[in-house]
């Protein structure tokens, strides 16, 4: 993954030839041409959920058509991040117990959904000059 500045408060990231524009909503100096950095972490938490919830429906044969996820955390501070993520998996089709316990487990599998339970190691480096 590259990240690249466009300027203002705009950025490009990209990987594998796919392009994602991150800006900040215009009452904080953007353009709103693209999701904030928080929204594309929440955006990467729900399509991993949905991904790993659609897997499990197709598995078993049951209807993913419809299937919906919302992601939401809230702001706190010292020091500031989200906290208190809720994922809200909606299957429109109505299942049986264990599938819905098979859905939720599916979930909880998810590669993001994990990496944000347990505390990941960030390392920064920096680079100047040409």
């Amino acid at each position: 993954m590259t990240v690249r500045y466009l300027g203002a408060v705009q950025f490009e990231a990209e990987t594998r030839g796919h392009k994602v524009f991150c800006d900040q909503p215009l009452d904080h100096a953007g353009f709103d041409e693209g999701m904030t950095p928080v929204e594309l972490l929440l955006a990467a938490l729900g399509t991993c959920a949905g991904y790993y919830a659609a897997e499990y429906l197709n598995k078993n044969q049951l209807p993913s058509e419809g299937l919906e996820v919302k992601v939401e955390a809230d702001k706190v501070k010292n020091p500031g991040r989200l906290d208190n993520f809720r994922i809200d998996v909606h299957v429109p089709a109505t299942l049986e117990a264990k599938h819905q316990e098979g859905v939720k487990q599916a979930v909880e599998k998810c590669l993001v959904h994990n990496t944000l339970l347990n505390i990941p190691k960030i390392t920064t480096t920096l680079t100047s000059g040409d």
